[in-house]
């Protein structure tokens, strides 16, 4: 089997990106998450640029990395300069890294007008920059930048280059396709090229601006290279880089090259949602592989098909990657949709297409969803109408009566009040509860009311609060949808209410949350029991 090595540049050309910032701490948390996957290279960043970069290389020296060797970035010397005597080529050496990655120029047009000096010169600053690294025991990776766009320009010219990188001594030419506009036959043509002329290894850093980032680095792998450079989740610069949570199952599943072993892959996932959250930005649910939705089917077709073989509308086993089949249930949903979300949630109720009470469900929630209702972020909701639908729920409590006290004060404060009156079991409960809203005085009132009841309530927190207006041409009475997410110590889970009132349409989603929460503690009684 023919292998391939990874080269993640995540915590330097990812922190490039728009909107994405990591702290040291983050980066190290990372670094150790990448080397347990089984990445060959993590590129730390770039030590001559910045304190925080330096404070990661001489804080990861702490750490015993299973495998991933730690690369320090930077670029040949400057012209007319010698590398013993560059500022970038000293802060490589002085980062403690085992290996380097310099950049240096290989288009004809960057020479003469980004570094504003002679072919020739660049070409010296390329070898020795090179030899010197080499003379003082690293491993050199040359990412030839802008290689693509100067093979087109300037072949001979751009072979040069690299061909002056390897007589250097270089482990590896790494060409670059920096402005992300190259396309997948090119590169395959140009990377078939390269590999021809080299004796030394290929590998290939593309960049996404034509949405060709993953495809650009999968042909060149066709082609002969045997390294491929990008980040987790595609983050980087402009359109991002190549995404590795796409290449590395493309390259396993789908072309049968070794890069990491299978039985890490269940990490893909987990690794994609982790470094999100280490970069403070939502997990795109539409990505490939690891989104939340990469597996989620919707139409009643596909999933009718998915009850008698996953494969009729999955080109690969969600497990083998660590994430899950979700059913959706829609306006789309067919009756086998609903089959499906009862036997996911274990519902003990008879849900065959031959029971009347399924169709009638069904056509409940097809009603629901025409009226503005969405159960695809909010699953609890769905899983308490089924449970009412089939006669086998008990409500842990019924609404007597509700009232909201709105005031406006002289200091501009709105003051609001939530007076309410519940039913629970035998017994009437009458509280009132104040909040910073009269959302958040209804949530408190409510709470206030029932944890006598169900101290666990509690635990239950909510997280999440997401209003969007239904029809805004009929501007303040328009419906609104009221989306929750609430977790507790160990789960998290989504309800929704819809009215022409953001206080009714909040009631009940407020009431599904608490009662949700309430009924899911009642299961884990159960099977402790």
């Amino acid at each position: 089997m023919k292998k391939v090595t990874l080269y993640d540049t995540t915590l330097r050309d990812g922190t490039q990106g728009e909107g994405i910032s990591l702290s040291v701490d983050d980066k190290l948390k990372i670094a150790l998450k990448l080397d347990k996957m089984g990445i060959h290279y993590i590129e730390g960043g770039w030590p001559g640029s910045n304190p925080k970069d330096m404070e990661f290389f001489r804080r990861i020296r702490d750490y015993d990395l299973e495998q991933a060797t730690i690369v320090a970035f930077g670029s040949t010397c400057k012209p007319g300069n010698m590398p013993e005597n560059d500022s970038s080529i000293t802060s490589i050496l002085n980062s403690g890294a085992k290996a380097a990655a310099i950049f240096g120029k290989s288009w004809d047009f960057h020479v003469t007008h980004a570094l504003k000096t002679t072919l020739e010169e660049n070409i010296r600053i390329i070898r020795e920059s090179v030899s010197y690294l080499k003379s003082r025991g690293l491993e050199v990776i040359y990412d030839a930048e802008h290689f693509f766009d100067g093979y087109r320009n300037n072949p001979e010219y751009a072979l040069q280059t690299i061909l002056a990188a390897q007589d250097a001594g270089a482990d590896l030419i790494c060409l670059c396709d920096t402005n992300g506009g190259s396309l997948p036959l090119d590169v395959m043509n140009t990377v078939k090229t390269v590999v021809e002329h080299l004796r030394i290894p290929v590998g290939i850093h593309a960049h996404n601006d034509g949405e060709l980032g993953v495809a650009n680095s999968l042909v060149a792998v066709q082609a002969g290279a045997v390294q491929v450079q990008g980040t987790i989740n595609g983050f980087g610069e402009r359109c991002g880089n190549a995404n590795l949570c796409s290449v590395i199952p493309n390259l396993t599943f789908k072309m049968g090259y070794e890069c990491i072993p299978e039985e890490k892959l269940v990490g893909l996932t987990e690794l994609s949602r982790y470094v999100s959250e280490l970069a403070n930005l939502n997990p795109n649910p539409h990505q490939p592989y690891v989104g939340n939705s990469a597996f989620a089917h919707k139409g009643g077709v596909h999933v009718s098909a998915l009850l008698k073989n996953p494969e009729t509308y999955e080109h690969l086993k969600p497990e083998l990657v660590g994430n899950v089949r979700r059913v959706l249930v829609s306006e789309l949903s067919g009756m086998s949709n609903i089959i499906y979300k009862a036997e996911e949630l274990k519902l003990n109720i008879d849900l065959s297409h031959t029971n009347p009470e399924t169709k009638a469900v069904l056509e409940q929630i097809k009603d629901l969803e025409h009226r503005g209702y969405q159960f695809e972020g909010a699953e609890a909701s769905f899983e308490l109408l089924l449970r009412k639908g089939f006669n086998g729920y008990n409500e842990p409590f019924n609404l007597e009566t509700l009232r909201i006290i709105l005031e406006k004060r002289e200091d501009n404060d709105i003051y609001s009040e939530a007076i309410i009156k519940l039913k629970v079991g035998n017994e009437i409960v009458h509280t009132a509860a104040e909040g910073n809203g009269p959302v958040n005085a209804l949530d408190n009132a409510l709470r206030k009311a029932l944890e006598g009841f169900y101290p666990e309530i509690r635990d239950m927190k909510l997280a999440d609060y997401k209003v969007r207006v239904l029809d805004g041409n009929t501007g303040t009475g328009a419906q609104v949808r009221v989306l929750i997410e609430t977790h507790d110590k160990h789960d998290s889970w989504g309800t929704v209410g819809v009215s022409s009132n953001i206080i009714e349409a909040s009631w009940q989603a407020l009431v599904d949350s608490i009662a949700y929460g309430l009924l899911k503690k009642q299961k884990e009684n159960k099977q402790e029991g």
